[in-house]
């Protein structure tokens, strides 16, 4: 296995201080390999100059490096879609581009990997720099998925893995647009095992997943791969009905044995009405967030736009989705 060609997949947007390094570590590691492999760059539409340093780092090393540059930023998730669509190697691994996750795990990836496992992510024993509000609410929300989904999503991982190609090919064929990439592996099965390793902090810049968007990504997470929101909506309609119909037994008991008029006045009334009001257009709500997932599908637009690409044969023959259902 040693002359399967290996393909790792950064996916970029405004990392112009950390690309050259992320080069330089990823050089080292896939050179003591030994292995045939390239490293795919996605430029998800940076503003800051990665464009340049990319396109540079290109012409220093046409062998390797192989470049995607979108039209426009359409997300991390759409940007490793876009590079595992277009990468050769018979073995693909994820990578960030904001050297948290040390591309020195690589070897123990790929180590795995010619063991016979299919897929390896890697687990984060410890992670380095980070509040401790932003471990308490991932460490909650691996939690609260793994056990709201069918799918057995490993805790504290993220995109950092190594795929067999095979698995690549099944997670190509999967072409839905709000995007979940470790639990679509996931869901794929095949033989699957981890590897732990340190999580470093971010070496510069700023994070590109600050707490909304993280809001917004757990959300995906969520619908994309369980119904219990919309169960939960069901529980809370039968949970209010039920207390409903005890409150009733409780008002018609005093109103005829105790001589009393319980939650009198129109403030009761009122409290209550806005209650059920919120619990309504909470269902509601949750409702039109999978109406708008299916909305999103059905209008079949590409998953994204390559603006020009280089390093691939024929260069620029795929400016969408390079692969059709």
């Amino acid at each position: 296995m040693a002359s399967d060609l290996l393909s790792v997949i950064a996916p970029i947007y405004n990392e112009v201080n950390n690309i050259r390094l992320l080069y330089d570590r990823i050089y080292a590691v896939m050179e003591d390999i030994g292995s045939p492999w390239e490293l795919v760059l996605v430029n998800d539409g940076s503003t800051d100059g990665s464009s340049e340093v990319i396109d540079s780092l290109y012409r220093e090393d046409p062998q390797h490096i192989r470049v995607l540059h979108f039209a426009r930023n359409f997300g991390h998730q759409i940007a490793v879609t876009a590079g595992m669509d277009y990468a050769g190697g018979d073995a693909v691994i994820l990578i960030d581009a904001d050297l948290q996750d040390p591309p020195e795990v690589i070897a123990d990836l790929v180590a795995k990997w010619r063991e016979g496992y299919e897929v390896i992510y890697a687990v984060r024993a410890e992670r380095e720099g980070e509040s401790w509000f932003k471990l308490a609410t991932a460490k909650l929300f691996y939690r609260i998925l793994y056990n709201i989904t069918d799918v057995r999503i490993p805790v504290d991982t993220g995109d950092f893995r190594l795929m067999d190609r095979k698995v690549v090919n099944a997670v190509d064929a999967m072409r839905e647009h709000t995007r979940f990439i470790r639990g679509m592996v996931s869901w794929v099965g095949f033989r699957q095992t981890g590897v732990e390793y340190t999580r470093s902090k971010r070496h510069t810049g700023s994070t590109k997943y600050p707490f909304r968007k993280m809001l917004r990504f757990a959300w995906d997470g969520i619908t994309g791969f369980s119904y219990f929101p919309l169960q939960l909506a069901t529980y809370m309609g039968f949970g209010i009905a039920l207390f409903s119909g005890l409150a009733i037994l409780l008002v018609i008991y005093l109103r005829a044995f105790a001589n009393t008029v319980p939650l009198e006045g129109q403030a009761t009334t009122l409290v209550m009405v806005l209650f059920l009001g919120g619990v309504q257009l909470i269902s509601l709500g949750i409702i039109g967030e999978y109406l708008g997932r299916i909305y999103n599908e059905v209008k079949g637009r590409p998953l994204y736009i390559v603006h020009n690409s280089q390093g691939f044969e024929p260069p620029d023959a795929r400016i969408s989705e390079s692969q059709e259902s």
